[in-house]
């Protein structure tokens, strides 16, 4: 005998809900790209609600500092500094982790020069 009465009714309910929280997350994320201007620009792609966490690099820790708020208010969103960025960009959190796995931390800041948002300067190619 289950301590449950209607476990199917149960889970649809569960299923339902979640499916209104997604929504409103999905809404919170829209509200916040916004306000950071992500959604004027031609280069953010139009797809990231349909990514499981998306991945924001942002270009220095003081602007990741002044973003911590929402990383933990809203759902699905991930950050990396990239001091290589000049601007805010948004990617596939698995598309990261791929790239990333089983790389040291010295070979994923050298990849964060050209990828992520990172521009090289051309200093570096005098060096």
């Amino acid at each position: 005998m289950s301590v449950i009465k209607d476990e199917n009714k149960l889970i649809s309910t569960i299923k339902r809900v979640d499916q209104k929280i997604d929504k409103l997350n999905d809404q919170k994320i829209i509200a916040f790209f916004e306000a950071l201007g992500l959604t004027e620009r031609e280069d953010v792609p139009k797809n990231f609600l349909e990514w499981e966490t998306i991945l924001i690099v942002v270009p220095d820790r003081h602007i990741s500092h002044e973003l911590k708020y929402y990383k933990y208010s809203i759902a699905r969103l991930s950050f990396v500094t990239n001091p290589n960025a000049q601007e805010i960009h948004i990617f596939d959190f698995n598309e990261w982790k791929n790239i990333t796995r089983n790389k040291t931390q010295f070979q994923v800041r050298e990849m964060l020069k050209t990828s992520f948002g990172g521009v090289r300067d051309h200093s570096d190619r005098l060096n």
